[in-house]
């Protein structure tokens, strides 16, 4: 039965990689429906991301990149058909968490939202409109850990592929961020690394900045400083207020959310050394 997998290369560069895994897929009988290469001349690091489609002998294919390509390739091979899981963590704001029930209701986006859990209570309604679980996993007379913990569990037991933090915001202690590596992406209401942290529109308003923004990106252990998958900008001017620069930010941040979760439902994103590759 012919099956769609993507197939995700990085190694050490070296000369012919394409021709080696392209010649593997041929002899294994694979039509290669879409391929994606990149070269970091600067650590001098392959990239490449390969739809396959055929019938796949998984185990004999890993074993021939694993004798052709370099030592310390990564390869990974991924069912291209199968529907990606996310667990949504809100507190109090909606438009994020909006923007993809909406995308995921009409089929904007091709991902199962498994349940929605906010720090806060205020968003349940929105959220069982669309038939989905929430969780209410407050955080009061709890320390960051204890509450941290709390929320792991919640959602392990979801077995998310994703975790995707829709205006989530407290930060995440180091052992949740290690439990979850590259698999926890975050919307920053700002244009990192301007304006890291707290209140970021305010701070631009004093400024008096021309453009704002909004990044998503992976979380690791330094806030607001993991590896960006997706940024966008629009033009501002004098004549906004703090409020307006917010109203419009929403906007932004919303649409670059949605974004950056569609490439990773697609396996488009690679990690490498706190920052991305994106095909």
């Amino acid at each position: 039965m012919f099956q769609n997998k993507i197939l995700l290369t990085d190694c050490p560069d070296d000369k012919g990689l394409i021709a080696k895994i392209t010649n593997i897929c041929y002899k294994h009988q694979l039509n290669i429906l879409h391929n994606n290469e990149f070269v970091d001349f600067e650590t001098k690091h392959f990239f490449m991301r390969t739809e396959l489609q055929g019938i796949f002998n998984e185990e004999t294919l890993l074993a021939d990149l694993k004798f052709s390509l370099p030592e310390g390739a990564n390869y990974h091979l991924i069912n291209a058909d199968r529907k990606k899981r996310i667990v949504i963590l809100v507190t109090k704001e909606a438009h994020c968490l909006g923007d993809i029930l909406m995308k995921t209701y009409y089929g904007g986006l091709d991902v199962e939202i498994a349940a929605v859990i906010g720090n806060h209570d205020n968003l349940r309604s929105l959220v069982e409109r669309f038939d989905l679980p929430f969780h209410h996993v407050s955080h009061e007379g709890l320390s960051r850990v204890e509450h941290d913990k709390l929320l792991a569990q919640t959602i392990d037991q979801y077995h998310p592929d994703l975790i995707i933090l829709a205006k989530y915001m407290r930060v995440l202690n180091p052992e949740f961020v290690a439990r979850y590596p590259n698999r926890v992406i975050n919307i920053h209401h700002s244009f990192l690394p301007a304006f890291i942290g707290a209140n970021p529109y305010k701070r631009a308003y004093e400024r008096g900045v021309k453009i704002i923004g909004a990044t998503a990106h992976f979380i690791n252990n330094e806030l607001d400083e993991g590896p960006i998958i997706m940024q966008r900008v629009i033009d501002v001017d004098h004549t906004y207020s703090a409020e307006a620069m917010m109203k419009a930010g929403r906007d932004v941040e919303k649409t670059v959310l949605s974004r950056a979760l569609d490439l990773a439902l697609h396996d488009r994103i690679f990690v490498y050394q706190n920052k991305t590759i994106v095909f």
